[in-house]
């Protein structure tokens, strides 16, 4: 019987190894270490398992759990290993010796060696790496060399022999590389834009360094994740700008092109929505890829090898695509701030889809090497909470489950391909571990979801299509410079529009029964500073309201209510008999020689103080007119609420106080234990109740 599958995990307090499927029982042979533990890694072959503490790096055989060798090295955070899985790679944090030069703090050891006894084991290279990104040395498939980045060239040592540099590769500008896998010695090398010139992708053959087999030039690329096919043969360049100059996206633009290593095809991607790219992913065939791209609800799609488009899933929240090991089934899954469905298809079965995994808030998602399961796991630092482990079918049923404290890091033992089962994935299903049948009955049924709030004459109606999303039939979310010219939330129309009425042009939108609101620009206001828009704008609505308004202002001031109009005035100011300029130069006058004094609404005439000026024409000012009531107002105006006098004032704080004596009262009723103090008040109502009733009385 073939070895079974097999996960290893790291949490706050120890390291173990679980052997999954059909067992799931912790590896016999494996001590589980404790302390202050940093990593944990397995070897690309699945040989062997590497684990670092504080003090020491241990080399674990994967199959049976014994540690093959031991490495006393202090302040060791990352290991890595070549992928036949002879060589292991150690980075410590980077410091400096007495002298103040930098330590060589990336070290190459032999995984498995013969060591004499009384000798401790020796590293075979060490090199200088401050950055902990991209700090491993790039092998090739065979491990036969390997390559490092320094300034403006990137180094290739025989991987026997890294203490001389074997060959150089000079390139101007360089900041990353990529050795591709397959039988092919290729390396790509990015050198990003600079003083005006496009950035360039070129690839070589090692060790021909002296022209490129294939480049590609292009702009709007400060940064690259360079992605070759299992079989080395074409290249996928996703290129990043730190800054969307548009202003559509706060993370910058991305672009998508395809190198072909015989220099056939370089081309960019043409992707037919807008909008950043999420994913990118080759097949383990090396003969389609996946993208997902374009604003939420993303498009996802498959091309070939020649990045013509085999197939589009649905439109849906996604932001991750995985191809299985074996090539068959791809998941499309929306993690992050998405809701963390994994849609599961048959790409042998035309692309038929298999399930949908609700897998709740993962930040790890793996396939299992023979392609039968998917694990998920929530870890640290990003969740402290629910953290632990779960195992899926690739049929959509959970298998295990592992609750854990403070997990940080979980993986797959590595298998190889020609070690695998040639079984069916989806036939016969295997039977769950009891933690998963525990794990479902723990699981609540989904409620039923609500949805937004709908006023009362629109439930019972379908939503309309300007608000549904793009996948439930929506309209396209659409970004222009950085505004949205549809709607709020980029869906359907602007809110601005009524519906059924005619679209609104721009700077039309008006206050009714106001003059029509000027285009801004319309009067060369392009050029005027911000305060001088402000200075005109105060202008212009000075100039178009008229005398009418402004001594209605006047008269108003005094009160909320309006006063009764005088004996012998019209319904106006008494300007309704004047042409516009005499009805304009009485309005001036009074300006210039009204009260200063409030206008005395309870009856009477102005009492107040005036002062008259001369116009600019030299004719005097009349004195200005007297406003004079009909009646005396009601004495129940005197503490109305919304009076202003001092008996109002008052009346409203008792009214006050009532309400909040009857709201005590209703919550000790309920049983809520109150305060000292707010019992105290609900012993005031009965006198706040009588002091209420004599100030009604005195108003009547």
């Amino acid at each position: 019987m073939a070895n079974p599958l097999q996960f290893a995990y790291r949490t706050q307090k120890a390291i173990g190894v679980t052997d999954a499927e059909p067992v799931y029982e912790p590896l016999p042979g494996f001590v589980n270490p404790e302390g202050n533990l940093r990593c944990c890694v397995y070897s690309p072959c699945g040989r062997y398992l590497a684990w670092v503490s504080s003090e020491c790096v241990c080399v674990v055989d994967a199959s049976v759990g014994h540690i093959l060798t031991s490495v006393t090295i202090p302040n060791v955070y990352d290991v890595a290993f070549s992928p036949h899985g002879s060589f292991l790679s150690t980075w410590e944090r980077p410091a400096k010796d007495e002298a103040g030069d930098a330590t060589k703090n990336l070290k190459i050891w032999r995984t498995v060696e013969d060591i004499p006894e009384g000798s401790e084991k020796q590293p075979i290279g060490r090199f200088v790496q401050k950055s902990q990104t991209g700090w491993n040395l790039q092998y090739t498939s065979d491990e036969k060399f390997c390559a490092r980045i320094v300034t403006n060239e990137v180094q290739f040592y025989n991987s026997d022999d890294l203490g001389t540099v074997w060959n150089k590769l000079r390139v101007e500008g360089v900041t990353d590389f990529a050795i591709a896998p397959g039988q092919s010695h290729n390396v790509a090398v990015f050198i990003p834009e600079r003083k005006g010139q496009p950035a360039t992708v070129k690839v070589y053959n090692v060790p021909q360094f002296t022209t490129p087999i294939s480049q590609k030039t292009f702009f709007k690329g400060d940064k690259v994740q360079l992605k070759w096919n299992s079989l080395g043969t074409s290249l996928i360049v996703l290129a990043q700008t730190d800054v969307d100059k548009s202003n559509k996206s706060y993370y910058g633009e991305t672009t998508l092109y395809l190198l072909s290593a015989n220099g056939s095809l370089d081309a960019r991607i043409g992707l037919d929505k807008d909008g950043p790219i999420h994913d990118v992913a080759w097949s383990p065939s090396g003969k389609e890829f996946g993208v997902i791209y374009g604003y939420m609800p993303a498009k996802t799609t498959i091309f070939n090898h020649r990045a013509v488009e085999v197939r589009s899933f649905p439109i849906a929240p996604r932001n991750t695509i995985i191809f299985s090991p074996t090539g068959r089934f791809t998941l499309v899954a929306g993690f992050g701030n998405l809701a963390g469905q994994i849609d599961v298809y048959d790409l042998e079965k035309d692309f038929r889809k298999v399930c949908t995994i609700e897998s709740g808030n993962p930040s790890v998602c793996q396939w299992s090497p023979d392609s039968r399961f998917i694990m998920t796991a929530t870890t640290s630092p990003r969740l402290r909470v629910d953290n632990g482990v779960k195992i899926w079918h690739v049929g959509g049923g959970i298998m295990y489950h592992e609750d854990m404290v403070e997990l940080y890091n979980v993986t797959w033992r590595p298998v190889l391909p020609e070690n695998l089962p040639r079984v069916d994935p989806l036939h016969p299903l295997p039977t769950p571990h009891s933690s998963a049948i525990a794990y479902l009955g723990t699981v609540k049924t989904p409620s039923k979801p609500v949805g937004a709030y709908r006023p009362p004459g629109a439930r019972g109606m379908s939503t309309p299509l300007h608000f549904r999303r793009e996948d439930e039939g929506g309209a396209a979310h659409v970004m222009s410079n950085g505004s949205q010219n549809i709607g709020p939330n980029g869906f359907g129309r602007s809110r601005r529009q009524v519906p059924g009425a005619e679209f609104l042009e721009a700077g039309s939108r008006s206050v009714p029964g106001a003059a029509p609101a000027e285009v801004p620009g319309a009067n060369g206001d392009e050029s005027l500073s911000k305060a001088a828009l402000k200075n005109k704008k105060k202008r212009n609505n000075r100039k178009n309201k008229g005398p009418d308004d402004r001594d209605g202002e006047r008269r108003d001031a005094g009160g909320l209510a309006p006063p009764a109009q005088g004996h012998g005035q019209g319904s106006g100011s008494g300007n309704e008999g004047r042409s516009p300029e005499r009805r304009g130069q009485h309005y001036n006058q009074q300006r210039h020689n009204r009260s200063r004094s409030r206008p005395n609404f309870q009856g009477g005439n102005n009492g107040g103080r005036s002062r008259s000026n001369t116009q600019r024409n030299g004719q005097t000012a009349p004195p200005p007119p007297q406003i004079q009531t009909s009646q005396p107002p009601a004495p129940d105006s005197l503490i109305s609420p919304g009076n202003q006098n001092p008996a109002s004032k008052k009346l409203r704080s008792l009214q006050k106080k009532i309400r909040a004596i009857e709201d005590l009262e209703m919550r000790h009723a309920g049983g809520e234990k109150l305060e000292d103090t707010q019992m105290k008040k609900i012993a005031t109502k009965a006198q706040v109740v009588k002091e209420l009733e004599g100030l009604e009385k005195e108003a009547h």
